[in-house]
């Protein structure tokens, strides 16, 4: 009779090969790594080479190119790939057995972990494809009547305002945007825009917890503060935050919080989560139909039909990764990465930082322009003669270039891509 239990014993080579990548090349080796850190300040585990070495050989990354464009998705380290493949393996044996019935329901036990690691009820924790999802989910399931105003800035992921321009197209509602100063003066400046925006139309907030052009962190539970004492709605687009830099949801006291977790968590591709209280649950109609049994259950944001259980159940080995590290340690490593090539180019002759050095508005993403420079050429540039992947940004306010490393990041390929900055910005202004 074919069982799971003989299914795994048939895997013979290939498991025992998935074994010694757990073991040489997974979380065996980073949890050695951490113990020799242990008791040491953030900080300083920042800057020892050793230590990051170790997780450095947890990808399987090409060392040939120097990716600096980890914003928009990440690579996942080894355990996390060898995880979603024998997922895969097993699901494809007999899919309604296999993966309906043995490997789906594992998604508990990973929203159980989840719901640990951001501080809320399992309860209020539905697992998704990535933040976009998440956040149409709240932009279409709140209910708006026409000249309902929605606030946000100028600054929101473009995915986020089409959809509310098409909610203006279909529902009458009014997006209303602001602008504010790269860098801007204070987090106090943001929350103050915010409120001084406001009118007695206004019925939702949409706030980036940090912005996916500059690395601009919001002060996000001042702002959730203001929208519940005037009755406004506030969905976190928490894109770029979630395993980032630390916090958990009390650090926000939100009630509506939507991420991808295939960029800093490392998780595969396509995964996410919506964090709804469980009070506005009801209130949330879902983007695809579920039964109205289902009105006060999280997992009705989860009916999207079939879909593999491999992308969902391989988090857990993402989040055993991110733990292992230390959310502290890892935080203060992206810092240490940002600012190594920030500070070196900062005050240079034409160059613009567009992110605060401030570690409480910012962590590992940086915006840096060059006076007189086009940023699209100039990611070509860097692409075509160094192999170095950023990414262009042209706002109608700024532009620049993104720059976005990860734990995998080396400090010789930041250095090379400052050197190679350095070498631009010399050619620049010894032409003008």
């Amino acid at each position: 009779m074919f069982t799971r239990r003989n299914f795994i014993r048939s895997l013979g080579a290939a498991s025992a090969l998935g074994a010694v990548a757990f073991k040489d090349g997974g979380i065996d080796r980073v949890l050695a790594a951490t113990r020799s850190v242990a008791g040491v300040s953030p900080e300083k585990t920042a800057m020892d080479e050793d230590f990051w070495r170790e997780i450095q050989q947890s990808f399987t990354v090409d060392r040939g190119l120097i990716n600096l464009n980890n914003g928009g998705v990440s690579p996942a380290p080894r355990i996390v790939q060898e995880a979603m493949k024998r997922y895969l393996d097993y699901s494809n044996q007999a899919p309604t057995l296999t993966m309906w019935r043995d490997l789906e329901p594992e998604i508990e036990t990973v929203r159980r972990r989840l719901a640990d690691n951001f501080g809320c009820d399992p309860e209020e924790m539905a697992i998704t494809r990535n933040a976009s999802e998440s956040l149409e989910i709240c932009i279409m399931g709140l209910d708006l009547k026409p000249g309902d105003e929605i606030l946000t800035t100028n600054q929101d992921y473009p995915r986020m305002i089409t959809s509310w321009k098409q909610r203006e197209r279909r529902d009458g509602v009014k997006l209303k945007t602001f602008s504010f100063p790269v860098p801007p003066p204070s987090m106090d400046d943001l929350y103050e825009r915010f409120e001084k925006a406001i009118t007695p139309k206004t019925k939702v907030i949409l706030v980036c917890h940090i912005t996916n052009l500059t690395g601009q962190i919001f002060p996000i539970k001042s702002i959730a503060k203001l929208g519940r004492e005037r009755g406004i709605e506030v969905i976190i687009d928490g894109a770029h935050a979630y395993a980032h830099f630390p916090f958990k949801h009390a650090d926000l006291d939100c009630d509506y919080y939507g991420t991808s977790l295939h960029k800093w968590l490392l998780a595969p591709h396509g995964t996410g989560f919506l964090y709804v209280r469980k009070s506005k649950i009801k209130g949330l109609w879902p983007l695809m139909a579920a039964d109205i049994t289902q009105d006060d259950n999280i997992r009705k944001f989860e009916e999207i039909g079939t879909h593999p259980a491999a992308n969902h159940n391989a988090i857990a080995e993402a989040l055993t990764f991110h733990e292992g590290i230390g959310a502290e340690r890892k935080g203060a490593r992206l810092r240490y990465l940002r600012d190594r090539w920030a500070e070196r180019l900062n005050g240079q002759k034409g160059v613009k930082i567009y992110t605060p050095f401030s570690p409480e508005q910012s962590c590992a993403i940086g915006n840096i322009g060059i006076e007189g420079v086009d940023m699209g050429k100039l990611g070509g540039y860097l692409w075509n003669n160094y192999r170095i992947n950023v990414t262009p940004i042209v706002h109608p306010e700024f532009s620049g270039l993104r720059i976005t490393p990860n734990v995998y990041t080396t400090l010789a390929e930041i250095d090379q891509f400052s050197s190679a900055m350095e070498k631009v910005i010399k050619t620049a202004y010894d032409r003008s």
